[in-house]
């Protein structure tokens, strides 16, 4: 069955019922702490007890063995791919004050929306199950959130800083006996603004 992306893999093809045992054994195989082949045996045992559950009424081909360690490689490569991204996103992210933060997000926004474009174009093995492609609808609109926040962020900043920067000078003016029109020009130049 060809989906424009390739041939889907055995796992791939199992029944919407099977997606919690897949989903153990991807967490399994990320934990690292037991072998391929220990995972492996107890995801046959699982599927196996699915079907007999279902009583023959699932389609359940169980995945061979090559067929999981093509799985686990390619869930480990996009957790590798995953893990170095966020290592680097950290890194920058460090370097960043607060106003600078809005481009961080923007620009981890617009890596997402790559990522997401790159799997869903690319063929063969690397296209994405429907659970895939879940987990980046739900980062592209984490991201999203996260630019709106960001935004809000900084404006309560700017505000924050407007407020302050206006008792200061308010305050300096009082004691030095400054004119409301000198306060407002040293105001404005603060701020960054023109005198209106």
């Amino acid at each position: 069955m060809a989906n424009g992306r390739g041939r889907l893999t055995t796992i791939e093809m199992l029944p919407e019922a099977c997606a919690p045992v897949v989903a153990w054994a991807a967490e399994q195989l990320q934990d690292r702490d037991r072998t391929q082949t220990e995972i492996y045996e107890e995801f046959v045992s699982k599927l196996q007890a699915l079907d007999r559950e279902y009583r023959g009424e699932l389609e359940i081909k169980i995945p061979s063995f090559s067929a999981f360690n093509r799985y686990s490689i390619k869930l480990a490569t996009m957790t590798r791919r995953l893990d170095e991204t966020r290592e680097i996103a950290t890194a920058i992210a460090g370097k960043f004050d607060a106003q600078a933060s809005d481009d961080l997000t923007l620009i981890a926004a617009e890596a997402i929306k790559t990522l997401i474009f790159e799997l869903l174009t690319s063929a063969g093995e690397s296209g994405i199950d429907p659970k895939g492609a879940m987990s980046l609808a739900n980062a592209l609109r984490a991201a999203a959130q996260a630019q709106t926040v960001s935004t809000a962020r900084r404006q309560k900043v700017e505000a924050d800083f407007a407020d302050k920067a206006a008792k200061a000078v308010n305050s300096v003016t009082k004691s030095r006996g400054l004119s409301a029109e000198t306060a407002q020009d040293i105001l404005s130049q603060i701020l960054g603004v023109e005198k209106q």
